[in-house]
């Protein structure tokens, strides 16, 4: 899969960025570090003076590609989610059984996410900490009905809808695939951040993961044909 995902440009909405970072060396060093910073120091204290300081680079010259921080957590958000997708993709394709298929879809998006290798410039791992913690203040926002028009979320939604229809497979009669799929992208991400910071309201610990927990309940609430 690794080889795979070297020949692999994942795809992100234009009209989030102003030039794409992964067209040039400064701009691959900004998503490299912006990631890094975000994660030491949080997306509410993160800023571009920062992230210039951090790549011994002017602001102005972050301003070139991203309008402001917003938009660059939407980016981060897209290209996460698209290289889940990708993920998804290779991870299922070859599974005849529907419930397999889908236990197999479960694991990869709730799981703890190691580093891939072949993304030189962006760390999975750490990018993943921070869709975990940051990922709702790219939805929860006063322009998210503009921006969804504007198709930003539209990679997140497929991956919700690539497991919604692996859960029509399973059972075609379940009344709520949406709802189910979209808990469970979601939901993953706060099991973690509560296992993380919260542990008394989280049965998820060293033990037992969001992984667990979720293909427990798709064994429980689905009919496994």
């Amino acid at each position: 899969m690794r080889d795979l995902f070297t020949n692999i440009k994942i795809q992100v909405n234009e009209k989030i960025y102003l030039k794409d970072p992964e067209t040039s060396i400064l701009g691959k060093k900004i998503i490299e570090e912006s990631i890094l910073l975000m994660d030491a120091i949080g997306f509410d204290h993160f800023t571009f003076k920062k992230l210039g300081e951090k790549i011994s680079s002017n602001e102005s010259s972050i301003y070139r590609y991203f309008e402001n921080k917003h938009k660059l957590m939407l980016y981060l958000s897209s290209w996460y989610w698209s290289w889940m997708e990708y993920k998804l993709f290779f991870a299922t394709n070859n599974i005849e059984d529907p419930f397999e298929k889908l236990k197999k879809a479960i694991t990869i998006v709730t799981e703890k996410i190691e580093d891939d290798e072949a993304t030189k410039h962006i760390n999975e791992s750490i990018l993943n900490k921070i869709i975990i913690s940051e990922f709702t203040k790219t939805l929860q926002t006063k322009e998210v009905d503009e921006e969804n028009k504007e198709g930003f979320f539209l990679i997140y939604k497929s991956v919700i809808n690539r497991i919604v229809n692996l859960i029509i497979e399973v059972d075609p009669d379940y009344p709520f695939a949406k709802s189910l799929a979209s808990n469970i992208i979601e939901g993953a991400l706060h099991q973690h951040f509560l296992r993380d910071h919260l542990t008394t309201i989280t049965n998820c610990n060293e033990n037992i993961s969001p992984t667990d927990f979720y293909i427990n309940l798709i064994t429980t609430v689905l009919k496994n044909k």
